[in-house]
């Protein structure tokens, strides 16, 4: 199995929504995340686009890869992240935004916000009092503290303690706390 080295995640905030955003329009659309299956990997290439390749990240049995999609259109993904739960907290090895929603031409705003929320939200749900670390890029590291409200530990080990998780996910998913 071909093995991708941890380089620091890239992705940037671009703004924090109450779901995602159409950029053009400026309508907000409600969202739902869940676990990418195997048979969705198709669409979900290199070739397509997508920066990684999720494949690895599906077979590696530590890591769990879910998917944002929009009420209603499950078909089209919106944004994928790849986690780690860990003993004490929830670690994010991948984040990405689908092609369309990358650079000056996307689409909607808001995935990487709201793919950072929902792993706050699932250490909640696992006990972790929405504790969730990433290693970042070392040019995004105060990008995060600004945008996130993460917290540089060390190196590029950044951090979103449960103050800061709270603040992501009574925005993005403000019916579940």
């Amino acid at each position: 199995m071909k093995k991708q080295r941890n380089i620091g995640l890239n992705f940037e905030v671009d703004k924090l929504t109450n779901s995602i955003e159409n950029v053009v329009s400026g309508d907000s659309f409600q969202t739902e995340v869940s676990i990418l299956n195997s048979k969705e990997t198709k669409s979900i290439s290199k070739k397509n686009g997508w920066a990684f390749d999720w494949k690895i990240e599906l077979k590696n049995p530590a890591k769990e890869v879910y998917k944002l999609t929009i009420v209603g259109n499950p078909n089209i993904i919106q944004g994928l992240v790849s986690i780690e739960v860990k003993p004490d907290h929830v670690y994010m090895h991948l984040i990405e935004s689908a092609p369309f929603n990358k650079g000056k031409n996307k689409v909607y705003n808001g995935v990487p916000g709201n793919l950072v929320a929902f792993a706050c939200k699932l250490s909640f749900q696992r006990g972790f009092q929405g504790a969730i670390s990433f290693l970042s890029k070392s040019q995004l590291i105060d990008h995060y503290v600004n945008t996130l409200g993460a917290f540089h530990l060390s190196n590029r080990v950044m951090i979103i303690e449960t103050k800061e998780a709270l603040k992501l996910i009574g925005k993005y998913f403000p019916n579940s706390i």
